[in-house]
């Protein structure tokens, strides 16, 4: 396990006075490891688990060749005469029912969307694409309950090339090949992809145990009377709905006061039973409390100012308290590792701006959690908008400010600022679906010139 000093060593202009967003990014992933706990779970509980292992197709997916719409199938080469087409219609094949004998040339089956194609036949003309005709059958007068018609379709020259319309047997899934891979989280798409395979479970990383707290004596909980000087908590109902979004295990604990007793006991049971602490509050220059201090105390910890706005103060590191092997693990869960060992937990000190606290947990702590989780895709995508609006910035730090981004009538996205991005209007971030992402090196917008945008879809 690489210490804190070690791992800024390694960093290439590491300068914890003035460190950029992505030195930030380029140290967590350093820092932090996966976890190695898995647990089985039937689909229905599996949403949103990140898979342990790959999920191996156990069959050829579709597992025959089969007719991709409604329509006729008949043997492809046929068309080579590159003339209007006439076929017999022989019969017709269901799907769920494979059809029975062969089709010789100058005939074709009625085909149904998703049934088998009959052996000899490759091609399927839609329906809604011939011209269909009847002629009657001739038949002994006495055989003939009513009247017997025989079918037929006419395909138009040039409408189509041998093998339109087939699905393959194995083109979406071959048999003995991953059909998911280790670290994909399971959206419901990869559910159904799952259930298609006829298992009922998958093997997951377990979630991740987070334990939450808020420091200051001005901190007010909810439920108690206002008083001079002092600010409800909202930071810790942000920070549980961001990580309930995420499938983490919130362990919330509280309000913890100025107090060095108070917060040594938080900061040792958070890290005796999770496997990151994050808080908010305690980290800036000159603070008058003793969280700093505390994080010094009982671990290896690296205090920055990110070259960013809003958000510059925050603390990473690991507290060194070995986890009591009374801590439980998750229901059903089973450990590839002693959970006594001591590796220490990773900790996150967040500002104490509501904002703030926000940013730097889209920016930075929510990658590094997935990271833990096992997620291949821990990297947060970008998407790209035209400015609705001149942004006024200045190089030389990373601005991420709150922004709408809507859809324009040629298709192209848009985004244009909430208005105040002061760090403590919350009441901004809340109008807001996504963050303008103003790099380090960037300068001012101007009006219809693209920005990057980091949607927050289901992250908050």
């Amino acid at each position: 396990m690489k210490s804190i000093a070690q791992i800024a060593a390694e960093l290439q202009g590491y300068d914890p006075q003035a460190l950029s967003a992505d030195n930030v990014l380029r140290f967590l992933s350093q820092l932090v490891k996966p976890v190695q706990d898995t647990v089985a779970l039937s689909l229905f509980d599996a949403l949103g688990r990140v898979l342990a292992f790959d999920v191996v197709s156990p069959f050829d997916v579709p597992p025959h060749d089969n007719s991709a719409m409604d329509g006729y199938a008949f043997d492809g080469a046929q068309l080579a005469s590159g003339t209007p087409l006439t076929l017999k219609v022989a019969g017709t094949a269901l799907a769920g029912k494979a059809w029975q004998g062969e089709v010789p040339a100058g005939q074709c089956v009625k085909i149904m969307t998703g049934a088998i194609m009959p052996t000899g036949l490759d091609t399927v003309v839609p329906q809604e694409f011939v011209l269909v005709r009847t002629e009657p059958v001739e038949m002994p007068a006495a055989a003939l309950a009513g009247s017997a018609r025989t079918e037929f379709i006419t395909i138009p020259a040039k409408l189509l090339s041998p093998g339109d319309n087939r699905r393959l047997r194995g083109e979406d899934l071959m048999r003995g090949r991953p059909a998911l891979s280790k670290g994909e989280l399971l959206t419901p798409a990869r559910l159904g992809l799952v259930a298609s395979l006829g298992l009922k479970t998958v093997t997951t990383v377990r979630p991740l145990r987070v334990a939450y707290f808020s420091t200051g004596d001005e901190i007010l909980s909810l439920g108690e009377l206002p008083r001079e000087g002092a600010v409800y908590d909202s930071n810790r109902y942000t920070v549980f709905g961001m990580l309930r979004r995420m499938g983490c295990e919130v362990i919330d604990m509280g309000v913890v006061r100025d107090d060095p007793t108070l917060l040594e006991a938080a900061f040792t049971g958070a890290a005796a039973q999770a496997d990151a602490i994050i808080t908010s509050g305690g980290v800036s220059v000159g603070e008058a409390d003793y969280t700093k201090a505390m994080m010094n105390k009982l671990g290896d910890v690296a205090f920055w100012k990110i070259a960013m706005r809003p958000g510059r103060p925050m603390a990473v590191g690991r507290i060194l308290q070995t986890k009591s092997g009374s801590s439980p693990l998750y229901a059903g869960a089973t450990s590839s590792q002693n959970n006594s060992e001591s590796n220490g937990t990773i900790l996150f000190g967040l500002p104490g701006n509501p904002v703030a606290v926000m940013v730097t947990f889209l920016a930075f702590v929510r990658p590094a959690l997935l990271q833990m989780m096992g997620c291949s895709a821990a990297a947060t995508p970008l998407l790209k908008a035209h400015s609705q609006e001149p942004l006024r910035k200045k190089p030389g730090r990373t601005e991420y400010q709150r922004g709408t981004v809507t859809t324009a009538s040629d298709g192209s996205l848009q985004v244009r600022t909430t208005g105040n991005q002061g760090s403590g209007v919350l009441s901004s971030m809340a109008q807001a679906n996504g963050l303008i992402v103003l790099h380090h090196g960037q300068g001012n917008v101007a009006v219809g010139e693209q920005v990057d945008v980091m949607m927050f879809d289901g992250a908050i």
